[in-house]
């Protein structure tokens, strides 16, 4: 599980042009575009980040991608969210017979996501520009609803086996779920092996279950 995540997600962000088969005349320009964009947000942030600057050094020109996309802002929403639609897919993996096994399977795979190099430097840089720039604001939005979405139904699973009261406080599960693993890796830098992934799996289900 935790390899198809990862590859899942590196197919993304290589290629996330292909996800929506947006200007599938020339797929592998669009590609070589969105790659570039990421790596170069990743280098430089949002703010200094320049299309001009990211058609050159994908080798292509500036007319092949103003076709593709009218700014920056038009270029970063569409591709976040495709990401991001690849993310959600991955953040519930299916019912593992328990609400600490559910929580060990989603972290497993969400650890997976956070530490790829280019998510892990363009994401704090991404929720810093989305007060000054309300298209990525507005993408992000039913992105965030639907990972929400994700972790309820996981919780709902739990209800119905009898783990949890049929009144937990499911946006606090999601909190527990995706804010410390966030913490640990993007914000601290650090790595969450298997164990430690069990061990957050662990007391994040007995902090659900204690709520």
């Amino acid at each position: 599980m935790e390899r198809n995540g990862s590859v899942a997600m590196d197919a993304a962000v290589a290629n996330p042009g292909r996800l929506s088969g947006a200007a599938v005349k020339r797929p592998q320009i669009t590609d070589a575009l969105a790659r570039t964009f990421f790596e170069e947000w990743a280098r430089v942030g949002y703010s200094a980040l320049s299309l001009d600057a990211v058609a050159r050094k994908a080798g292509v020109g500036k007319a092949a991608l103003y076709r593709r996309w009218r700014s920056k802002a038009d270029m970063a929403s569409d591709l976040v969210r495709q990401l991001s639609a690849t993310a959600i897919v991955l953040i519930d993996p299916g019912d593992q017979g328990s609400l600490e096994a559910d929580l060990y399977a989603a972290l497993l795979v969400g650890s997976r996501i956070l530490r790829h190099p280019l998510v892990r430097r363009i994401l704090p840089d991404l929720y810093t520009a989305i007060p000054r720039e309300p298209a990525l604001a507005a993408v992000m939005r039913p992105g965030e609803m639907a990972r929400e979405k994700k972790v309820k139904s996981l919780i709902d699973r739990a209800v119905a086996r009898g783990e949890l009261p049929a009144d937990v406080d499911r946006r606090v599960a999601t909190d527990l779920l995706i804010g410390p693993l966030y913490w640990r890796i993007v914000v601290l830098g650090e790595r969450c092996d298997r164990r430690q992934l069990k061990t957050l799996a662990r007391m994040t289900a007995a902090a659900i279950t204690a709520g």
